[in-house]
């Protein structure tokens, strides 16, 4: 595996790759990996001839400067794991290399970016398109891997490329849970032995609105009621997003630590 820091360098390394052909999988990661991250990785290497693991903390899509400040940052482990699995090739820029003095050009999403989590984080699309879409040019993948907990995310990223004309396919991997239930987020050391317990209430809100759809009910309702029942969070919102399938959606917060997650209300 080799571990590159420029756009310059990555070009470089994948002169021949691009040249033969060869099918390249992208996984793009902030670090912090995780069993959901490795998932990525491990699809992306059973359907690909080289895979290329970005590792970068965008700073562009933190809507707050203490959250940024607070996201782990845990490179030696994060390298460790994407030798482990195969990765090829890791590209780690600093900011300033993706992000130059003067860089003032940037992908605004349209309406799909402005609800949800869009609301509630204004900008966090912006950067998420911008960087994206920066990885994708640089890299030149075939597919790009994201995890379904981001259901959002990965509409957005789809929106970006069918709108652009990117040449390459978006492929959602299932979300990984821990055996509590608890959707596998880099947020998730923050929690105590309490707030984690207060956390399980969202897996139980969404299974329960999956039920309540199932039978024919209120899915949103029946999701709010679990939620509002677990009084040591606050519910940022609860709905049912028109995305590739009505999915249902939301996110909470305990105590300093934000969660979202997501049940598909039926299959592909």
């Amino acid at each position: 595996m080799r571990t590159v820091r420029t756009v310059a360098e990555m070009r470089a390394a994948l002169e021949e790759p691009w040249h033969r052909d060869e099918r390249i999988g992208l996984v793009p990661t902030m670090g912090a990996l995780h069993a959901g991250h490795v998932a990525l990785l491990r699809a992306a290497r059973r359907a690909s001839d080289l895979v290329v693991m970005s590792l970068f903390v965008n700073p562009s899509q933190f809507d707050a400067a203490d959250d940024l400040a607070r996201y782990p940052r845990t490179e030696p482990e994060d390298l460790a794991v994407a030798e482990s699995e195969g990765v090829d090739l890791v590209f780690a820029p600093t900011a300033d290399e993706l992000y130059p003095a003067g860089f003032d050009t940037w992908v605004e999403p349209g309406t799909l970016a402005t609800i949800l989590e869009g609301a509630a984080r204004p900008g966090h699309f912006r950067g998420v398109a911008t960087v994206c879409t920066k990885l994708f040019s640089i890299v030149r993948p075939t597919v790009a891997y994201f995890g379904q907990k981001d259901a959002q995310q990965v509409e957005v990223v789809r929106r970006v490329v069918a709108d652009l004309d990117l040449d390459l396919a978006i492929d959602p991997v299932p979300t990984v849970r821990d055996p509590d239930g608890l959707a596998l987020s880099s947020r998730n050391r923050f929690l105590s032995a309490a707030d984690r317990a207060s956390a399980l209430a969202l897996p139980r809100a969404l299974e329960a609105g999956l039920s309540a759809h199932t039978t024919g009910g209120d899915p949103v309702a029946a999701a709010r009621a679990v939620l509002d029942a677990e009084r040591t969070l606050s519910v940022d919102y609860v709905a049912v997003a028109d995305f590739d399938v009505p999915t249902l959606v939301s996110a909470v917060r305990i105590g300093g630590t934000r969660l979202i997650d997501n049940v598909r209300l039926r299959s592909r």
